[in-house]
């Protein structure tokens, strides 16, 4: 069998051996693709002297075949590289020698390839687990936080930092990773916005430096600041405006960042933009939240303690001139305040949770209004008949929300004709309207106010009825005028719609 019939039977030996060094480039597997080199040279009648090879993300090869220096350097060239990614010292016929140099290009080639697509495959796969690790993240400062973890393990980046600046373009928080409390103490205040974080700041786009120790932005460190050289910096955007700035420096196993890690940290920096402006707006939600709880308890306290209070301070008016004339009468006010005040502080509680009021322990909205009746009539000496034409299951029927914004309204309405209106009588009733909703009519003889009245400063009564009505998505109309009594009607739908999350 002649020499060159041994070529096609040793090529992929070499080929697997190359592969096998790219997948781990330990001693043995280097010794191996030596050997399939020299195995490959002896079939071809060359000698190798020696391989070098730095073609990222392969690992550096420096490995000597054989001795001898009667050898020739062959560059080994990769396709997409304009400049070889090393050289193989051969010596022998040259066009043999040659034929060895593309063997080796050739298995580099296939080798690179796959390490490409495994190392993408590889950031994908941790992109992903860094979205999903900052995506449900709905507190700021933590989301921040996360974002420089994440990108710094993302990249392989020693430090991670991320700025926020203000409206003057200044860094007015500056959330760091990879530098211990201890060492951020050291150093001292924020940084200023200077040199290449001030460029990014300015200028709004990515940045990647070798060596930002050589570059012609740089303005220093800080004393006690720790040793920085590659470099990579971005925006990060949310909905086209700037929501942070990102700093990657030192990249780990490298001298610098590559245009893989430019592309990965911009993909990531829009998830991160995202996440950010996510967590704001639940900030925002949640501070809205709190305003309108404690205009909830406002309204409750107001509605419904504050009148339960004042009805028994009419209660207890006249309990001085009682003690004397009619004992009896005069204990019994008192029981009944100490009765009322009871309730009032139990449903202090229930309106602060966001439970229902005692009123409404006691059965439907009819006899939530007869109960506000009799205490009107204990505590203020106004006659009120409630009437009721709507059938019993309808009643019985109505969302629990309904019947306790319902009876708030009517208490502040009965409260408001106890004060002001000089009534001896007032009427309560309740149908059921030809669309299907609800009404609640409240008249009383008093006498009525002017139209300005309603809305004298401090007087919170009207409003607040309104907006209880509106809020159950109902309609809500006034008629009084000086002299001749005041009516209030209500119509709410029986049904409320429900709420996003709410099952229909």
């Amino acid at each position: 069998m002649k020499t060159g019939e041994h070529r096609p039977l040793l090529l992929p030996p070499l080929l697997e051996a190359i592969d096998a060094w790219r997948a781990d480039a330990t001693a043995p597997r280097v010794e191996a693709l030596r050997m399939a080199v020299g195995d490959l040279a002896a079939a071809l009648g060359v000698r190798v002297g020696a391989i070098r090879v730095a073609a990222p993300p392969l690992p550096e090869l420096a490995v000597e075949v054989d001795a001898g220096d009667d050898v020739n350097e062959f560059p080994l060239r990769l396709p997409g590289d304009a400049d070889p990614v090393g050289f193989a010292r051969i010596g022998g016929d040259e066009e043999r020698a040659s034929e060895l140099a593309r063997a080796l290009e050739l298995g580099l080639m296939a080798a690179r390839d796959r390490a490409r697509a495994e190392r993408s495959a590889a950031q994908l796969s941790a992109l992903d687990q860094a979205v999903r690790g900052i995506g449900g993240v709905l507190d700021t400062d933590r989301v921040l936080q996360l974002i420089a973890d994440r990108v710094r393990d993302l990249v392989r980046a020693q430090y991670a930092a991320i700025g926020i600046v203000d409206a003057d373009g200044a860094i007015e928080r500056f959330i760091t990773s990879g530098i211990s409390d201890e060492a951020r103490e050291r150093i001292g205040d924020l940084p200023h916005g200077r040199g290449l974080l001030g460029l990014i700041i300015r200028e709004n786009r990515t940045y990647r430096v070798r060596d930002i120790a050589t570059h012609p932005e740089r303005y220093g460190f800080p004393p006690r600041h720790p040793e920085m050289h590659s470099f990579l910096g971005m925006p990060i955007n949310a909905r086209g405006e700037v929501v942070g700035r990102l700093y990657l420096t030192n990249k780990l196993e490298a001298k610098e960042f590559s245009e893989e890690d430019q592309a990965l940290v911009e993909m990531f920096a829009l998830h991160a933009g995202i996440a950010i402006e996510n967590a704001r707006l639940h900030d925002q939600v949640r501070r809205l939240a709190i305003v309108d709880e404690r205009d909830r308890i406002s309204r409750d306290l107001h509605d419904s303690a504050i009148q339960a209070i004042y009805a028994q301070t009419l209660a207890l008016d006249d309990v001085p001139e009682l003690i004397a004339d009619d004992p009896t009468e005069a204990e019994r006010r008192v029981d009944d305040a100490i009765d009322g005040l009871h309730a009032v502080i139990r449903d202090i509680r229930n309106f602060i949770f966001g439970l229902r009021p005692v009123l409404l322990e006691t059965g439907t909205l009819r006899e939530g209004l007869e109960h506000l009746a009799t205490e009107l009539h204990r505590s203020g000496g106004v006659e009120v008949s409630v009437a009721s034409s709507a059938p019993d299951e309808v009643l019985a029927d109505l969302p629990i929300e309904v019947v306790a914004e319902l009876l708030s309204v009517t208490r502040e309405a009965l409260s408001n004709t106890a004060r002001h209106a000089s009534a001896s009588h007032a009427n309560v009733e309740l149908s059921v309207e030809d669309d299907g909703w609800l009404r609640l009519e409240l008249a009383d003889d008093g006498r009525g106010f002017a139209a300005g009245h309603a809305s004298a400063r401090g007087h919170h009564g009207l409003n607040n009825m309104r907006a209880r009505t509106e809020g159950l998505g109902g309609r809500f109309s006034i008629d009084a005028s000086r002299g001749g009594g005041t009516r209030i009607i209500i119509s709410v739908p029986r049904r409320q719609k429900p709420r996003n999350g709410d099952a229909a």
